[in-house]
């Protein structure tokens, strides 16, 4: 009896393999399309503030449906972050913020843990997406800057302010 993979003694085990191969994960990279910045408690306006574009058509729903408030994670963005921000300490209280001039942005921030997702759409009557949360801790956080299309792009400035 041949086998597709000799050293597995059952029928099917290449099947097995190719099926883990093809349904796997897709691993995020450790780089940002437009750097990583650093924030300490009493940061100025400068340090929260970064340029970037949107445009991908990668899901990003594919990191989570939802967030830890039950809150929908949509969009399409690049698979890679558009930005990495490190948080030097605790704060109680951040928002994040994208100005696209009211274009239809969507966010998903991951950290700092695998585990820990934040995502926002519209702010109030503004097409442009924003996290207002609690309880940020120290670590490194993933930020994507997605469109509510696929592969639609936008220039934006991205602001994070502490209260």
């Amino acid at each position: 009896m041949k086998y597709c993979c000799p050293r597995l003694q059952f029928r099917g085990s290449c099947l097995l393999v190719i099926l883990v191969a093809i349904t796997a994960t897709p691993v995020i990279a450790e780089t940002a399309n437009f750097g990583t910045f650093n924030l300490s408690t009493n940061f100025d306006q400068a340090q929260g503030t970064m340029q970037g574009s949107t445009g991908g058509s990668y899901s990003l729903s594919a990191i989570s449906n939802r967030d830890r408030d039950q809150k929908a994670c949509i969009g399409f963005a690049d698979p890679t972050p558009d930005h990495i921000m490190v948080l030097e300490n605790d704060f109680s209280q951040l928002t994040i913020q994208v100005d696209s001039n009211n274009n239809d942005t969507t966010l998903l921030i991951q950290g700092p843990d695998q585990n820990t997702i934040r995502c926002g759409d519209d702010t109030g009557k503004s097409k442009d997406a924003s996290v207002s949360d609690r309880n940020w801790k120290p670590g490194t956080y993933k930020i994507w800057v997605g469109t509510f299309n696929n592969g639609v792009k936008h220039d934006y400035t991205l602001k994070v302010e502490q209260q």
